[in-house]
């Protein structure tokens, strides 16, 4: 059974544009799915990234209007300023953690969810009671945003080690168990045809 490993950030917009579809692609293929979100200004920091804030100003206008223009093909809502970004993704991070480990509900409809508050839905997704609303949404129980906080912090840390030791440099990130990688939403057509084996 293949094997995808889906580096993410709960702050990124083309985490956001990406929706479900990493976790509809992989259950086409049969294979399982591995969501690791990470600090993604720690990885710029790591990997030669700069924050979007640090980039040249014809940089960070390019970026608004790409964003735009994903979400207009893609049929989906977008605020490209949205009102609390960024913020901090640790609490959501780590209830995506928790809701993996605990099971019972639907991860990628999680981080569609989440990121869509952020992105789409103006809210602050450093607050609990938005991170709640994206488990209940998804069926995961609420009060995972509270549990596993320590464990959820060490697993957000060592995905970041993991990411810069296996060659991740960005969000959304995907790698296959034999080790192909596709970096960025407008890949995922890629990742469908290489799981498909006619890449």
């Amino acid at each position: 059974m293949a094997h995808i490993d889906y580096y993410l950030s709960t702050i990124s917009p083309n985490c956001y544009l990406a929706g479900v579809r990493p976790g509809e692609i992989a259950a086409k293929h049969g294979a399982t799915i591995a969501y690791k979100p990470l600090d993604i200004m720690g990885l710029f920091s790591r990997t030669g990234g700069v924050p979007p804030g640090q980039r040249h100003v014809s940089r960070q206008e390019y970026r608004l209007i790409e964003i735009e223009r994903s979400a207009k093909l893609a049929g989906m809502p977008v605020n490209v300023k949205p009102a609390h970004w960024p913020t901090n993704p640790a609490p959501s991070s780590y209830a995506l953690i928790a809701a993996q480990n605990a099971g019972g509900g639907d991860l990628a409809a999680l981080v569609a969810g989440i990121t869509r508050a952020c992105w789409a839905d103006q809210k602050d997704i450093a607050e609990d009671d938005v991170v709640k609303g994206c488990l209940e949404a998804a069926g995961f129980d609420p009060a995972l945003a509270e549990s596993g906080l320590l464990s959820g912090a060490e697993t957000y840390a060592s995905n970041l080690e993991e990411a810069v030791n296996v060659g991740v440099f960005g969000a959304p990130f995907f790698m296959t168990d034999d080790g192909a990688r596709f970096w960025g939403m407008d890949r995922l057509d890629q990742l469908d045809m290489h799981l498909g084996g006619s890449i």
